[in-house]
């Protein structure tokens, strides 16, 4: 997932013009269908107390498709999954565009990229990863720089002509590659059965959705205690 560390680096990597993929070639992707994050656990939102959970619209789902349909990845639809929304530290909010939720639809399809791979490096063959299991390490910075540059030229973000670069430049990092060569990551980051159920109860169907690209409810989590249920956070319609 895009960590906080990884965004620390976009900001140095800016600063110093060590920029090895250049976002000014990217074509830009497109964007469809809806955007849910929900918040989940204990404590509020706004304290950043629990975990968020991207959240699949079984009736919209978020989808981008490369310029180029032939590319890995040329379709993506993420799957059911934890997700830090691209957190950035406080004095990165100084750059235009670098606001935690600000390219958020761009962010999901990149969490989903590592979350899709992290399973595969272990050895999980799930039908929900399939469009994406060919995608390489470079591919998933390109990928994020056409979200961005996508996001920009339809008009859902303002033009700036930081973040964009930056941002491509941290998820292309060393540091980055040894996020996404992580093994025993799948295990640790698969999203738990309340939260599950929480996220069901919220949007039925959520989590059921067809051709197995979601998990699935478990049948001991149909209830849920109200301090447990879900609370929605963000919400973008393409």
């Amino acid at each position: 997932m895009l960590k906080p560390v990884v965004l620390r680096l976009s900001v140095l990597a800016a600063l110093s013009g060590c920029i090895s993929l250049d976002y000014s070639d990217l074509k830009p992707g497109t964007f469809s269908g809806s955007l849910f994050v929900m918040w989940v656990g204990e404590g509020s939102a706004s304290s950043g107390d629990g975990r968020f959970v991207f959240v699949p619209d079984p009736k919209d789902p978020l989808t981008f498709r490369r310029s180029d349909s032939g590319a890995p990845g040329a379709v993506i639809r993420p799957g059911l999954m934890y997700t830090d929304g691209g957190s950035i530290p406080k004095v990165a909010q100084m750059f235009k565009g670098l606001s935690p939720w600000g390219y958020a639809p761009a962010y999901m399809i990149h969490d989903w990229l590592f979350t899709a791979h992290h399973c595969i490096l272990d050895g999980e063959d799930d039908a929900r990863f399939d469009d994406v299991r060919h995608v390489t390490f470079r591919d998933s910075a390109v990928v994020l720089g056409e979200a961005i540059r996508g996001l920009v030229e339809a008009g859902s973000v303002r033009r700036d002509d930081i973040a964009g670069s930056a941002i491509t430049a941290a998820v292309n990092s060393a540091v980055a590659k040894n996020l996404w060569d992580i093994r025993g990551a799948c295990v640790r980051n698969k999203v738990s059965a309340d939260h599950v159920a929480a996220v069901e109860a919220a949007i039925p169907g959520s989590s059921t959705l067809s051709m197995g690209r979601a998990f699935k409810l478990p049948p001991s989590t149909q209830r849920i205690a109200p301090r447990e249920r879900a609370s929605i956070v963000s919400r973008t319609t393409f």
